[in-house]
C-alpha cells in the first residue's frame, strides 16, 4: 500500500461486511484478512486500511491547555474485581460541571475513546471514559486483544462497572450532579442499559449505533435520549422498531437520526468507515442535546 490508506469509497461492500463481522467477534484477524483476499482483487489492501490508526485519530491533544487530564481509580462493588479505573478529563476552571460518561466500544479503552473524553471536556463537561478491561491489566494496547479480553469478560459484572463508573462520575466533587452518557458500539448498547438501570439519576443519554434496551426495563427509562444511527448497519438497525414502539408505550423523550452514507463506526476517525461530515453533524447534534438538558 505503499503508507497510502484506502478511502471509504474504495473498500467493496462485502469487505466493510466481514470488517464488521470481525469487529464484533465473530472471526479473528487472520481469518479476517484471508477471507477479505479471497472476496476480491485488492481485498488484502482493504481489509488492512480498516485496521485503526489511533496517532492520525487524535483531535485534542492530551496536553491541550483547555483540558486537564488523569486516570482515576474507584470502587467499584459488584463488578468485575470491585476496583475501576477511568480516563477523567476537566475543562479549564474550578466547575462544578455537567459531567458525561463516554462508553467505549467492545474492546476497551482505546485512544479514540480517551479522544472523545477530551472532545467534550473542551465542550464544558467533566468527562470519564471509564476501561472496563482495568479488572484484567487494562486496555492491552490493541483492538485485536482488547476485543478478546473483554469478550471473556462476565458481562453482567462488566455492566456492574459501567453503573458504578457512572454513580461515580455523578457524585464527583466536581460534577453538577447532572449525568449524561454516550457510547458507541458495545457503549451505545451501554448507554440504553443505563438509561434504563439508572432511571431518575440519569440526565440525558446520546448510544451511537448501539443495541436497544430490553424491552422490560424500558418503562424505567427517564432520560431523553438521542438515538444515532448509521444508514448501513442492519444487525443494529433491526432492533429500532420494536425499541421504538416500547419509548412510545413508555411515554419516554427520544429523537433518532440515521446518517445517509454511513457504516456502522462511523464516528471512529481512525478507519475508513468514518464519515468526517455525519460524525460532525451527529457530534454537534450530542454537544446540543447534553448542553440543553444538562443545563
Amino acid at each position: 500500500m505503499d503508507g497510502q490508506v484506502l478511502t471509504q469509497t474504495e473498500i467493496d461492500r462485502r469487505i466493510f461486511d466481514l470488517y464488521d463481522e470481525y469487529c464484533h467477534g465473530g472471526m479473528d484477524r487472520r481469518t479476517f484478512l484471508s477471507r477479505a483476499a479471497a472476496v476480491t482483487v485488492g481485498g488484502l489492501a482493504m481489509a488492512q486500511a480498516l485496521m485503526p490508526r489511533y496517532a492520525q485519530a487524535q483531535t485534542i491533544s492530551f496536553t491541550d491547555d483547555r483540558i486537564k487530564a488523569k486516570y482515576v481509580t474507584y470502587a467499584s462493588p459488584g463488578g468485575t474485581s470491585g476496583t475501576m479505573r477511568g480516563y477523567l478529563v476537566q475543562p479549564k476552571g474550578n466547575g462544578p460541571f455537567p459531567v458525561v460518561l463516554v462508553v467505549h466500544e467492545n474492546r476497551g479503552l482505546n485512544p479514540y475513546i480517551e479522544d472523545v473524553a477530551r472532545r467534550a471536556a473542551t465542550e464544558g463537561f467533566l468527562a470519564l471514559a471509564p476501561d472496563g478491561l482495568f479488572p484484567v491489566g487494562g486496555y492491552p494496547g490493541n483492538d485485536d486483544d482488547g476485543r478478546t479480553l473483554q469478550a471473556k469478560l462476565d458481562q453482567a459484572k462488566l455492566r456492574t462497572d459501567m453503573v458504578n463508573s457512572a454513580r461515580f462520575l455523578k457524585a464527583h466533587a466536581m460534577s453538577t450532579g447532572k449525568l449524561g452518557v454516550t457510547g458507541f458500539c458495545w457503549g451505545g448498547g451501554t448507554t440504553n442499559f443505563l438509561a434504563a438501570t439508572l432511571g431518575a439519576d440519569m440526565n440525558a443519554g446520546v448510544p451511537f449505533y448501539g443495541a436497544a434496551a430490553e424491552t422490560a426495563s424500558v418503562p424505567n427509562i427517564k432520560a431523553p435520549l438521542l438515538v444515532q444511527y448509521a444508514e448501513t448497519d442492519e444487525r443494529i438497525n433491526a432492533m429500532w422498531p420494536a425499541y421504538e414502539a416500547a419509548l412510545k408505550s413508555a411515554g419516554a423523550s427520544y429523537e433518532m437520526f440515521i446518517y445517509p452514507g454511513t457504516q456502522h463506526g462511523f464516528h471512529n476517525n481512525s478507519t475508513p468507515r468514518y464519515n468526517e461530515a455525519q460524525a460532525k453533524i451527529a457530534w454537534d447534534r450530542t454537544i446540543a442535546f447534553f448542553r440543553k438538558n444538562l443545563a
